[in-house]
Formats: C-alpha cells, structure tokens, sequence
C-alpha cells in the first residue's frame, strides 16, 4: 500500500482539493482509496459532507470529540480502521477531522514517539486499501511531520501564481530531515493547480516548476475553475457537483497519468 502526503506550507494552493477530487478520480477508476483529513480546519471532511466539527451533537457531554475522526487516533490511541467512514463515491473512503485537531501538537509534543504516531496507526490497514492520500494544514508543524513520517510520497501542489516556489525550499529540506525517521520518503511529484490560460504569469510559472523540477511535475495542469471552488460547499467532489466541467477533465487526467506513474 502506498502512501501519499499532499502539502505544502503555503496556503491556497489548491492541496484539499486536489486530495479531494484526485483521490475521488482514482476511486472511479477501481482502486480502494482512503483520505486522511489531517487539517484541524477539516475542509476536505466537509468537502465529502462531513460537517461534524460544527454539530453541536457530535460532542460528548464532557466536551470531548466524537469518536470518528483523526484527532481520536492520534491522541487517544483509537484503532484508525475503526474510525473511517464511507462516503458516497464508491472505493472512497475518509478518515475525518475535527476542530478539536487544532490542539492536538500541544497534547502530542510530550507523547513518545509523537513523529510517528500516524505512521504506526496506518500499520495496522496496510492490506486493507490501494493507496492512502493524505491532506496536510498550510505548516510544517507537527501535524504534517508525521503525515511526512508516514508516507511513502510527497505531492506538492503548486498554484500558477506569482510566489509560487516560495518557501519550497523549506519544504523540500524538511522533508530531507524526515528521512532520518523515514528514509522511504521521496518527491513523488508536483502538481500545477489554478493555471489559467489567459495570463502570460500562469505561462511562465509552468515553464519555472517544469524546468526546476523537471521529470517530477506532473504533465497535467488544473486550470483555474468556478465549479471546482462551488463543489465543496455542495458537499460533493467536481465529479458530482459538474462531472463536464474543466476541472473534472483536469482531474481526471491526472488521475490517469497518477494511476500509469504509480500503481
């Protein structure tokens, strides 16, 4: 089983949507996927219409969160097949967050062995899915050290923006400095997000992260799209909420050059 992280420290960048419909695309096609909402913010969670963190009663009396969501399994040691939920495209599967995520580093910094908490909890369905796809928050913080600690790949998305390779630097080190705890981590790939045709920028972006990155950037490009951004608040992947639209074809390109790369 072959573990996926999709982060970058820059927010905006188009990385849950990407772990969203990416991993919606590659269900279709067959393979047993399960997302992981490492993000206290819990918008892919939402994104597949898991509102949790904002029902009133989904929390205990004693003001605890609900049992179902990674936060259970990374602080209070909860078997992870135990907490993934269905959802409604078939092969997909998610692990959700919750807003109670937001405190979890200040619980797990005095845990033993609090970088490869995730790792060791993932051991336990590793026969269980054909890939895992992990979604990070906007930080190099505790969170996304151990979703880096326990996966195979690193996808980094990259809008077609000005600032676009800033602070990759710090991302593509730390991500060094992980294999000391997990020498199988390696760049998968990076994926351009938000392209939009129309500006000389988008252009020149995508020339910059091609020729920087060379053979790990992916060939296909996510145009900038409406119905992408609409999808989410519906509580549905772009293959649901407009399956015609641009970035429904743009995801399932990518899926199709991700499933030939890797699986």
């Amino acid at each position: 089983m072959d573990i996926f992280v999709i982060a970058n420290q820059k927010g905006g960048v188009g990385k849950t949507t990407t772990t969203l419909n990416l991993g919606a695309a590659i269900a279709k096609k067959g393979k047993k996927v399960l997302l992981i909402d490492l993000d206290p913010q819990a918008n892919l969670s939402s994104g597949l219409g898991f509102t949790q963190q904002f029902d009133k009663q989904s929390w205990d009396t004693d003001g605890k969160a609900p049992y179902k969501n990674i936060y259970n399994v990374l602080v209070n040691s909860t078997p992870i097949h135990s907490v993934f939920v269905t959802t409604s495209t078939p092969n997909l599967f998610l692990v959700p967050s919750h807003l109670s995520l937001a405190g979890a580093e200040i619980e797990m910094v005095n845990m033993l062995s609090r970088e490869t908490l995730l790792k060791k909890a993932l051991e336990d369905i590793k026969n269980e899915f054909d890939l895992v796809i992990i979604d990070c928050p906007p930080s190099l913080g505790l969170l996304t050290i151990n979703a880096l600690g326990a996966s195979n790949k690193l996808l980094i998305p990259i809008q077609c923006e000005y600032f676009a390779l800033e602070g990759l630097g710090q991302l593509i080190n730390t991500m060094n400095l992980i294999k000391g705890i997990n020498p199988t981590l390696v760049l998968g790939g990076v994926i351009l997000t938000m392209y939009d045709s129309r500006t000389k920028l988008s252009s020149s972006v995508v020339e910059d992260v091609r020729h920087f990155f060379k053979e790990s950037a992916f060939e296909t490009v996510v145009p900038r799209n409406v119905r992408l951004s609409e999808a989410p608040s519906h509580g549905k992947t772009i293959f649901q909420y407009d399956s015609k639209s641009t970035g429904a074809r743009a995801y399932n390109s990518l899926a199709r050059e991700f499933i030939k790369k890797f699986l």
